[in-house]
C-alpha cells in the first residue's frame, strides 16, 4: 500500500488532541498553521462540459476543472430532471449526490441523465457516503448501554464540557441549516467523550470498511456507473476526530485501486472549521465540502485559505441557506442576515445570488454547492458564474 496511506493512529491521536479545540477567531492564525508544500508541477487541467458562459475553477490538486455553480442533489429526483439537464447543457459539469438524498431516488436520477458513457464523461460525479459517523456513534454506544448510571453520567458530563471547550455551538458559528441539526451533536460528543477510554474496543472496527464498502456499491448500482470522481467520506463529518478513522482511509485506497473512486472528500455543516483543519492534517483528503457563508465567514477562512494551500480543493456549501430556506419550521429567515448581504454585495439581485457571489469572491474556494429546484432557479443561479464585485464594509 502506497505510503500516503499508511496510516500512524498515535499520530491521529495527538492531532485529535489539538484539534477543534476552539474554533478559529476572526483573523486570528491557528498553531496549526503549517506552509504551503511545493504543488505538484505535473497537475493537469482535466475539463469536462467547457461551454461558453461558465466559468471554471480547478478543484485543488485534483486537477478537475469544475464550474464555479455545482449541482446539488436535494431537488433531483425522477420527477424533476429537467433543470439538472439545463444547467449541464449551460455547461454545469459537477454533480453532488447522496445515498441519504431521497432514499437513494437521487442517485437514481442522476442515472436518468447521465444514462450513456458520452453522458457520463460529460460531468464530474460526487457521492458520499451517508451515515457513516452513525457506525462509529453506535460502537461506543454499545459500550455506554452496559455502563453503571454513575459512569454513563461521567461521560455525558464530559461530551458536554468537550462540545463547550470548541465552542461549536457559538452563535454566528453555528446555525441551524435544517431541522433537528443540533441533535447530532449528541452522539458525536458521546463518543469523543468516551474515546480515551475504549478507543481500543471501537477504532479498527471492520464495520468501518463493511459499511464503506456497501454504501459505494450501492451508489454505483443505483447511478449505473462504474466509478466516481470524488468520494465524500465521511457525509456531514461533527467534529475532527470522525475524519480520523483510518478505516477511511485504507477502504478508499481499496475502492481507487479498483478504479470506483478517485479522489477523496469529506463534507461538514457542524464545526466546518474544525472538520475543515483535522482534514488537512492528515495529509489524505484532496476535497472538502463546507458550510461557508455571509454569517460564519470569519471563521472559516483562514482555515479554507490553509487547505488550498495544502493543495485541497474547497466547495462552499450552504452559501444561500443564510439568507434563504426550502424548510418552513426555519422560516422566517432573521432579516438581519438578508440586509448583511444586500450591503456587502452591491446591485440589485436576489439575497441568495448575492450569497453565492459573495462566496464566489474568495479565489480559495472552487465552487459553490446550489440546488437546482427549478429552471427560475437554474436562471438564477448559474447567473452568477463568473461575475466579480466589490464587496462594501458589512
Amino acid at each position: 500500500m502506497p505510503d500516503k496511506f499508511s496510516i500512524n493512529r498515535r499520530k491521529f491521536i495527538s492531532v485529535g488532541a489539538t484539534l477543534g479545540l476552539g474554533i478559529p477567531l476572526l483573523g486570528k492564525t491557528q498553531a496549526t498553521d503549517t506552509p504551503a508544500p511545493n504543488l505538484p508541477p505535473d497537475i493537469k487541467p482535466e475539463w469536462r462540459n467547457k461551454q461558453p458562459g461558465m466559468a471554471y475553477r480547478q478543484l485543488g490538486n485534483t486537477g478537475l476543472m469544475v464550474s464555479e455553480v455545482v449541482n446539488g442533489g436535494d431537488p433531483v429526483r425522477l420527477g424533476n430532471l429537467r433543470p439538472t439537464e439545463i444547467a449541464i447543457e449551460r455547461g454545469l459539469n459537477y454533480l453532488d449526490m447522496a445515498p441519504a438524498y431521497g432514499n437513494g431516488e437521487c442517485e437514481e436520477s442522476y442515472g436518468k441523465i447521465v444514462d450513456n458513457r458520452a453522458k457520463r464523461e460529460k460531468v464530474f460525479l460526487t457521492t458520499k457516503v451517508s451515515g457513516y459517523t452513525n457506525v462509529r456513534d453506535n460502537l461506543y454506544r454499545e459500550i455506554y448501554d452496559r455502563l453503571p448510571g454513575s459512569k454513563q453520567e461521567h461521560y455525558q458530563r464530559k461530551a458536554k464540557e468537550m462540545r463547550a471547550a470548541r465552542n461549536v455551538d457559538k452563535p454566528g458559528y453555528f446555525f441551524t441549516y435544517w431541522p433537528g441539526q443540533p441533535d447530532s451533536f449528541d452522539g458525536t460528543y458521546l463518543s469523543n467523550a468516551m474515546a480515551a477510554d475504549y478507543a481500543h474496543k471501537v477504532e479498527g472496527s471492520p464495520k468501518f470498511k463493511e459499511y464503506i464498502l456497501k454504501s459505494v456499491e450501492g451508489s454505483l448500482k443505483r447511478v449505473g456507473t462504474d466509478y466516481f470522481d470524488i468520494l465524500m467520506c465521511p457525509h456531514g463529518a461533527g467534529s475532527p476526530e470522525e475524519v480520523q478513522i483510518d478505516e477511511t482511509f485504507t477502504t478508499f485506497e481499496q475502492l481507487k485501486k479498483e478504479g470506483k473512486a478517485r479522489f477523496l472528500g469529506v463534507s461538514s455543516h457542524n464545526d466546518p472549521a474544525g472538520v475543515l483543519r483535522a482534514a488537512r492534517e492528515t495529509g489524505l483528503y484532496e476535497v472538502a465540502m463546507v458550510a461557508y457563508n455571509i454569517v460564519n465567514g470569519g471563521y472559516m477562512e483562514r482555515e479554507i485559505e490553509l487547505a488550498k494551500e495544502s493543495g485541497m480543493g474547497i466547495i462552499a456549501m450552504k452559501a444561500a441557506m443564510a439568507v434563504a430556506t426550502q424548510h418552513k419550521a426555519l422560516q422566517p429567515i432573521p432579516e438581519w442576515r438578508i440586509q448583511k448581504v444586500q450591503r456587502i454585495v452591491p446591485g440589485d439581485m436576489k439575497a441568495p445570488v448575492k450569497a453565492y457571489i459573495w462566496a464566489l469572491q474568495n479565489p480559495n474556494i472552487t465552487a459553490v454547492i446550489s440546488n437546482l429546484w427549478d429552471e427560475q432557479h437554474v436562471n438564477d443561479n448559474l447567473s452568477v458564474a463568473g461575475k466579480k464585485v466589490e464587496l462594501q464594509p458589512g
